[in-house]
């Protein structure tokens, strides 16, 4: 099997990392548990977005043992406006289970980070070699984009059988500062072999290996498939209040945005003359309607397109309420203990 690249290329590589890489705090340290926490928040999530995340996370959880003890709760709040709140649980399932196995130290090997809840073949191979700097891979959608471009490949990179082979072709390349090497392909992919936008070859330390630029092929590289189209669902928002209080309803333990607060909705696009037998039934009494503004969210495969209506109630009762299963929360309480999904960052304003 023929390796990515020859040594003179990876040499090339490092030394153009070691003079452009930019300045982020998670490369500031060799602690695997910053490199891992890192990691699983920059999935979906932009670099800059990321940052005041990672510090607060930090401050409040230092250690792999402060995060398996913290409440959900709280955790979830910290990971408000992050969206994809599986991975804040997983982080916590794995946390617990390197205290109880590992006696709070992060494992060293591969296989055994591989073995942790949310930790992926890329993820382990992140933390593997920037950590301990062990010779083994790392490729997300970064570094597929420059291996294909680098080879002129036109397999489709989202494929198993791609990554698996890409995978072994890459660790024949793995030098023996395999930290650098892994952050390099990363570095490249986000700032010179760029997703979006025209790469820019000329700054490109691999240009000269380039299959893709000496063919003129930047642009067709890499190949993916079609995605399907969003499903596209109709939602009705009620931000249900009593003077400083707001209800808030939990979502079911599984499926899209399992076990967090929301604002009651329902589907549909419901007309105001349809909302008072409807909160009756819930069993408050609708002192006045409003109209709000429109707002849209994308998830990964469904797409919301909302309406919304403050409502006013009659203040009859308080905390949990039976009859409609909700949960009225004074809002500066709401701010600061309960975390509302991104969905709903449109109407946080008016909590």
């Amino acid at each position: 099997m023929e390796a990515f690249f020859d040594k003179p290329t990876v040499a090339d590589l490092l030394l153009w990392y070691a003079s452009n890489k930019r300045d982020l705090p998670w490369r500031r340290t060799r602690d695997p548990y910053c490199i891992w926490l890192s990691e699983i928040m920059l999935q979906q999530t932009r670099v800059e977005a990321v940052k005041p995340y990672y510090a607060r996370f930090l401050e409040v959880c230092p250690t792999v043992r402060e995060l398996a003890n913290l409440p959900e709760e709280r955790l979830l709040k910290l990971w408000e406006g992050l969206g994809y709140y599986s991975r804040a649980r997983n982080l916590q399932k794995a946390a617990r289970v390197v205290v109880e196995q590992y006696g709070g130290e992060m494992p060293r090997a591969y296989g055994d980070l591989l073995a942790l809840p949310g930790i992926g073949e890329y993820t382990a191979g992140a933390i593997a070699s920037i950590a301990y700097n062990e010779r083994v891979p790392a490729i997300d959608g970064n570094v597929l984009r420059v291996l294909a471009r680098v080879s002129g490949s036109r397999e489709e990179i989202t494929k198993d059988d791609t990554k698996r082979r890409w995978r072994e072709r890459l660790a024949l390349s793995v030098p023996a500062q395999a930290g650098d090497f892994t952050q390099s392909l990363i570095e490249l992919g986000a700032t010179v072999c760029v997703p979006n936008g025209e790469a820019k070859c000329e700054i490109c330390p691999l240009r000269e290996v380039c299959v893709a630029r000496r063919e003129g092929s930047i642009d067709e590289i890499p190949v993916r498939s079609a995605k399907k189209p969003r499903r596209i669902e109709a939602r009705t928002v009620l931000i249900l209040q009593d003077g400083e209080r707001t209800a808030l309803c939990k979502r079911p333990p599984k499926g899209l945005l399992a076990g967090l607060y929301e604002l009651p909705n329902r589907p549909g696009h419901l007309t105001a003359e349809e909302l008072p037998s409807l909160i009756r039934s819930l069993g408050f009494e609708p002192l006045q309607i409003q109209r709000l503004e429109d707002a849209k969210h994308i998830f990964s495969h469904i797409e919301w397109h909302m309406i919304a209506y403050a409502v006013r109630i009659s203040p009859e009762f308080d905390g949990w309420h039976d009859t409609s299963g909700m949960l009225l929360v004074q809002n500066d309480d709401l701010h600061q203990n309960y975390a509302i999904p991104s969905a709903f960052s449109a109407y946080v304003k008016y909590l």
